[in-house]
């Protein structure tokens, strides 16, 4: 009991001092930036009275450090300011956003791990082949193709030729409000509230945006499990199993698999936080009213508080899925612990 004790101390201890430098390192950002928050909040009509009379209510004519301890109060209350792009607090904003870019990057990791993992177990397994080799060119294709292009190109394919999917957006207008947002995931809302006209309308327009980050994250992962593959089918006890005469399916899956799980979780998540972080593109091409939209518009409107806010949302989730996949690591592997 006493060990588990330390190191849930010490787990609680290095996420509390991540999150802390990761509000430092927001709060200076801020202040770097070459943007004047009290002028965005005032115009640049405002008098000199007017303007020195909200900074002073912001509290920027605080020292410096006064002001971030204040900022760490009110991050810690989950007031994160007020967006001058809405007019609504950034908080507020963030949880109407955030669940569609989750739904979004879910979709997707679920297909880079479903897709990716077999590709790249199928590649190291017939290392050399043309089966392998086409498994690396398409891992290459989704390193080196622009997300903003393949985006371009699936509308113009899929939705405008073909017909196959809805256009840009997360429902068409008329469906827009017809399902209460009780997750703020709306296949899930869809599904509680027996809609499916909402659920087909809604995964219409997913399944295209959802597939091309699935698309990068496949190329991450099967590279990754190809070369974990490729360590493990070179060991000796790999030899030894295939002497005893074991079938290769289960030399493969089970004496070959086993052993990558654990470095697997680690690109996983780690896959999956940068779909999180990295659908900015992607939203802004399909109009996805997610968090990478949503902090697009903050910063062409020089929204800080808005901008700041997404961006502590975003290392959070970093956060929080990167400790996540220790705690998978160590469960997995109890040498680690």
């Amino acid at each position: 009991m006493l060990r588990f004790v330390r190191v849930l101390t010490g787990f609680a201890l290095t996420i509390a001092l991540t999150f802390l430098g990761l509000l430092a390192i927001t709060f200076f950002i801020g202040r770097v930036v070459p943007i004047d928050p009290v002028l965005a909040v005032v115009g640049d009509r405002a008098t000199q009275e007017q303007y020195d009379a909200m900074k002073i209510a912001m509290g920027l004519d605080r020292p410096l450090i006064l002001q971030f301890v204040s900022y760490v109060g009110d991050v810690i209350q989950g007031d994160l300011g007020r967006s001058v792009s809405t007019n609504r607090l950034v908080a507020e904003d963030l949880a109407r956003v955030f669940p569609a870019t989750l739904e979004m990057a879910t979709i997707g990791i679920i297909i880079g791990v479903g897709l990716g993992v077999p590709m790249g177990v199928t590649a190291a397994a017939n290392q050399g082949t043309w089966l392998d080799q086409g498994i690396r060119v398409l891992a290459l294709l989704g390193y080196s193709v622009p997300a903003f292009w393949l985006g371009l190109v699936g509308l113009a394919l899929f939705y405008a030729s073909l017909g196959w999917v809805s256009g840009p957006g997360r429902v068409d207008i008329f469906y827009d409000g017809v399902v209460d947002p009780v997750t703020g995931l709306l296949l899930v809302d869809s599904i509680l509230a027996r809609d499916w006209e909402v659920f087909r309308n809604a995964l219409s327009h997913l399944v295209l945006p959802a597939a091309i980050l699935g698309f990068f994250s496949l190329a991450y992962i099967a590279r990754m499990t190809r070369s974990f593959m490729l360590d493990q089918l070179g060991q000796e006890y790999i030899t030894t199993a295939r002497v005893k005469g074991v079938s290769e399916w289960r030399v493969i899956w089970v004496h070959a698999f086993a052993p990558i799980r654990v470095p697997l979780i680690t690109v996983i998540g780690l896959s999956y936080a940068g779909l999180l972080e990295g659908s900015v593109m992607i939203e802004t091409v399909f109009s996805w009213p997610g968090i990478g939209n949503y902090l697009t518009v903050a910063l062409l409107n020089a929204d800080m508080n808005a901008v700041l806010g997404a961006t502590l949302i975003i290392g959070a989730v970093f956060i929080g899925i990167n400790k996540t996949s220790d705690v998978l690591y160590r469960v997995l592997d109890p040498r680690s612990t």
